[in-house]
């Protein structure tokens, strides 16, 4: 039985900008849901870091929020991604793209001949 892994230091906001950039408007607990479902349940999510997260996100303006109404009929806050979160979005995967170039190389070097 594998463990779930906790998320990374500063994936959480890359993960919830694509999440919201690929299914539009969703409230937190779908957000959660689909970070998780995304990682085929290798990662676990504390509802009390991707609350914090997304209202991070929103005072910095890459996401906005509304009061609507959930599936099952229950009072939720919505977010979506505005122009400010598109550009983050762009700008933080190129940044993860180019640690994850940087690091593959690190750990396909061969070891030094001595």
């Amino acid at each position: 039985m594998t463990d779930k892994a906790d998320v990374w230091q500063g994936t959480l906001a890359l993960m919830i900008l694509k999440t919201l950039e690929t299914l539009g408007p969703l409230h937190g607990y779908g957000i959660a849901r689909r970070i998780e479902q995304i990682s085929g349940g290798l990662l676990s999510l504390n509802y009390g870091t991707v609350y914090p997260a997304l209202l991070k996100l929103e005072q910095e303006g890459s996401i906005e929020s509304e009061w609507g109404v959930s599936d099952n009929n229950r009072k939720a806050k919505y977010y979506k991604l505005t122009r400010a979160g598109r550009k983050q979005l762009e700008r933080e995967a190129r940044d993860w793209q180019q640690a994850q170039a940087i690091l593959a190389k690190f750990l396909s070097a061969a070891e030094p001949s001595t």
